[in-house]
C-alpha cells in the first residue's frame, strides 16, 4: 500500500490548478547570483501575473514540501543521505561556495526550496486528472535522477510525479513526457529507460550540457537542435514530433517540461527563440 502523503490531499475547489509557493525562491547572501540559472524567477512569474490581473494569491494552489517519505518513492536512501554533505549541493547546484556552508543551512537555504518545488510537481500530477490541466511554476528538475543530481537538479520531480500517479490513480498507466528544456532531460531518461509506460520526447540542442549518450536510449522522439536555432524551424519541427508522439502512444496523462533557456540571448540554451 502507498504511504500517506499530504501531497494528494483536495485544494480548496475555488483555487485554479496553480500550484506555487513563496519558498519556491532561492536567496541567500547572493550566493545564488554565482550561476546564470535565474533561482528567483519563479517569484518574478507570479509576480508578473498578479500585476496583470492575471491570478491572485487565493486562486493558486499552495505548494507543500515533499517529505523523505515522498522523496524515496523513486530516489534511494543512499542518495537522499548523500544530501546531507554541503559539497554534494555544491556539485548537484554548481556553486562552488555551498560546499563550505553548514549543511542544516543549505538544506533551509538550498534544499528545502526544491523539495517544496518537488512536492508541487507531483501536487500538480494529481491536479491535472482531476482538473483536467495543472501548472507547478517551479520544478522541471529533468538532470536528476533516483541515485544521481546535477544541472541544479536535486530532486526527480518528473519521475515522482508520474511515479505517485501509476502507484495511486487508478486509470493512470501511461504517461508521456514532452521535454523542451534547450538541455537533454537525462535525469527521467535514466528513471524510465526500460518502462514501456512511459514514452519520451526531448528536444534540445545537441551541442550542450550533459551530452548523455546513455540516456539518449530511452528517448523515443529525440528532436536534436543546432546551435541558434530559431522561430519557424523550431515551431515546425516541435508541432511535427508532438503530433507524432501523440499519434505513436496514447497516453493518460502529459507532463511537459517548459524550460524558459531556449530563448534567444540565454547564458546556457545556444537557442534563438524569440519571446513572441
Amino acid at each position: 500500500r502507498p504511504h500517506r502523503t499530504e501531497l494528494y490531499e483536495d485544494p480548496p475547489s475555488g483555487c485554479w490548478p496553480i500550484v506555487y509557493s513563496p519558498d519556491y525562491n532561492i536567496t541567500f547572501m547572493g550566493l545564488e547570483k554565482l550561476h546564470p540559472f535565474d533561482a528567483g524567477k519563479w517569484g518574478k512569474v507570479i509576480n508578473f501575473l498578479k500585476e496583470e490581473k492575471l491570478i491572485a494569491d487565493d486562486l493558486i494552489v499552495q505548494a507543500r514540501e515533499a517529505t523523505d517519505e515522498d522523496l524515496l518513492v523513486v530516489h534511494t536512501r543512499r542518495y537522499l543521505n548523500k544530501l546531507k554533505w554541503s559539497f554534494v549541493v555544491a556539485t548537484i547546484t554548481e556553486i562552488p561556495p555551498v560546499a563550505f556552508l553548514p549543511n542544516f543551512v543549505v538544506q533551509r537555504k538550498v534544499l528545502k526550496p526544491l523539495r517544496t518545488q518537488t512536492g508541487g510537481t507531483i501536487m500538480a500530477g494529481k491536479l491535472a486528472v482531476d482538473r483536467g490541466w495543472a501548472i507547478n511554476v517551479g520544478g522541471g528538475f529533468h538532470h536528476c535522477s533516483s541515485d544521481k543530481g546535477g544541472g541544479f537538479c536535486a530532486y526527480a520531480d518528473i519521475t515522482l510525479a508520474i511515479k505517485f500517479l501509476f502507484e495511486r490513480v487508478p486509470g493512470v498507466s501511461r504517461a508521456t513526457i514532452i521535454d523542451l528544456d534547450a538541455h537533454q532531460g537525462n535525469g527521467h531518461e535514466r528513471d524510465f529507460m526500460d518502462d514501456p509506460r512511459v514514452y519520451i520526447m526531448d528536444a534540445y540542442n545537441r551541442y550542450i550540457y550533459p551530452g548523455d549518450g546513455f540516456a539518449k536510449r530511452a528517448i523515443k522522439r529525440k528532436v536534436e537542435l543546432e546551435w541558434g536555432t530559431e522561430d519557424t524551424e523550431y515551431l515546425q519541427k516541435v508541432h511535427t514530433h508532438v503530433e507524432g508522439a501523440l499519434n505513436e502512444f496514447r497516453p493518460d496523462i502529459v507532463v511537459y517540461n517548459a524550460g524558459t533557456d531556449i530563448l534567444d540571448g540565454d547564458p546556457l540554451g545556444g537557442l534563438a527563440i524569440s519571446p513572441q
